[in-house]
């Protein structure tokens, strides 16, 4: 307990530093603003000392087409104004972002972050001659925020790039004087974040949970199996975009790296995120890897499982921090069960509950190496959806699928030569009853009784064997 202390007050320090060199920076840009980023003319570039220079492509065959050569990206401002170079990115005028969003007007704005605001808008005739309509979310860089033109340089580098349906669309962006806009395709439900920690009227039943665990899932197996791995670094409920239909894409790729190439093992960097989501090996060393991306998925989805946030001080003290409090009951059966959202019951098997809970233990395993990879975490949530797609198949016929069949009585009992017009066999009034006790597996609130170990692959030792392992190194 002790250690977990030190960690949380050392993850603090991190954080808190972060913030004081950004400030520092911010004051030592703001006298010169109007020529930042000007390179030769003796502004400062901002650039990360801890990494390599510039933004290396994270291009592959799924984000740029063979016969096209990859853009390099843009190290800094003034390089992007010279060669702009994406071409599925419009570049837009400051006097038509303006336009987009009726003069930036308040009742337009959608949310504020550390990047600043962000606007509902469209773009059309009105805006740009010839442009089809199209709504938009745009966001403005606060020059006082929290985050600088590095931040708002990676997403258009990434997002330039980098195309997949469970990623928000870059559509364009504003680098005008001082003003730094991204205009994203727009999402019209929200954040995840919104929609989880709803009290009343909340929207999330747990087939559309799972439905948005899986496509979070796609977005970052497609990030780590690019051709130059990404790493997002900033995994969280926020940053989970919903859209019309509930399906989820990725969004803000300030904090995004490139990952380790060749024999690397890890991407050596200043410790940024997000308190609550970032893993504890990477705040401690500043070690970034693809796991780390890891451990994000899995305090997201235990939000999801439980209908918590990751750090809530309202809570007693001991529930402040929900994995330290949550993860050591994922794989106690009984457990988990009883901590699952309330709002969510009824509505899932407990065998599918405690495959989910599984794959959230070992997400969240203090050692790296016991987490699963994305696209294994993908695969398992595929079974996950496709089980219950088949449960509420099952469901919805109501008395007309038999969920289980009668056993045959023996022969020479007098009582098989009768039976009732639906085919069944004759019976007591007590063993109807038993009959109609749940099937195995089918019950929505008692565990079945051939249950599935909660390891997603099926070996029920590992989770414990996991634990073991971490506590032996240290």
């Amino acid at each position: 307990m002790g250690k977990t202390k030190l960690l949380n007050r050392f993850m603090g320090i991190c954080f808190s530093l972060e913030e004081q060199q950004r400030q520092r920076l911010r004051q030592q840009q703001q006298p010169s603003s109007s020529k930042e980023n000007q390179g030769g003319n003796g502004a400062p570039v901002i650039s990360d000392n801890l990494d390599s220079p510039g933004m290396k492509t994270a291009s592959g065959s799924q984000v740029t087409p063979k016969n096209v050569t990859p853009v390099p990206p843009k190290k800094n401002v003034n390089d992007l104004r010279q060669n702009p170079g994406y071409s599925n990115v419009d570049i837009f005028t400051y006097n038509e972002m303006k336009l987009a969003t009726k003069f930036f007007r308040p009742d337009y704005i959608l949310g504020e972050g550390g990047f600043g605001v962000v606007y509902k808008g469209v773009i059309d005739e009105n805006v740009r001659p010839g442009y089809k309509t199209t709504f938009v979310a745009i966001k403005e860089l606060n020059r006082g925020g929290y985050q600088g033109d590095r931040e708002w340089l990676a997403e258009v580098n990434y997002l330039g790039q980098l195309r997949h349906s469970n990623l928000v669309k870059l559509i364009g962006y504003c680098c005008e004087d001082e003003h730094r806009i991204l205009v994203y395709e727009y999402m019209e439900s929200g954040s995840l974040e919104k929609h989880l920690l709803r009290r009343v009227g909340c929207m999330l039943t747990w087939s559309r949970r799972m439905k948005i665990a899986l496509d979070a899932a796609k977005g970052l197996a497609f990030l780590h199996g690019a051709e130059r791995p990404v790493i997002y670094r900033d995994f969280k409920t926020s940053n989970i975009l919903l859209n019309a239909d509930f399906s989820a894409k990725l969004s803000d790729f300030g904090l995004a790296k490139d990952g380790p190439m060749g024999d690397q093992t890890h991407v050596s960097t200043r410790v940024m995120g997000t308190y609550g989501y970032a893993a504890p090996e990477y705040v401690m060393t500043g070690h970034l890897t693809a796991r780390s991306d890891v451990y994000g998925f899995g305090v997201v989805l235990l939000e999801m499982l439980l209908g918590r946030r990751a750090v809530d001080k309202s809570r007693p003290s001991r529930e402040h921090n929900l994995v330290e409090w949550a993860r050591p009951l994922l794989n106690n059966n009984k457990k988990v069960l009883r901590i699952l959202d309330p709002r969510l019951e009824g509505q899932y098997t407990a065998r599918t509950a405690m495959k989910v809970a599984g794959l959230a233990y070992q997400c969240l395993s203090q050692n790296p190496k016991g987490r699963p990879v994305m696209s294994d975490v993908v695969a398992l949530l595929e079974t996950v959806q496709s089980q219950g797609a088949e449960e509420e198949m099952l469901q919805s016929g109501g008395g007309v699928v038999t969920l289980y069949e009668v056993p045959k009585r023996s022969s020479h009992n007098s009582g098989d030569k009768k039976r009732n017009q639906s085919g069944f066999s004759g019976s007591t009034e007590g063993e109807s009853r038993r009959r109609n006790k749940p099937g195995n597996g089918r019950s929505k609130s008692e565990p079945p009784a051939d249950r599935e170990p909660c390891d997603f692959r099926n070996s029920s030792s590992n989770l414990e064997n996991d634990e073991k392992s971490v506590s032996a190194r240290k």
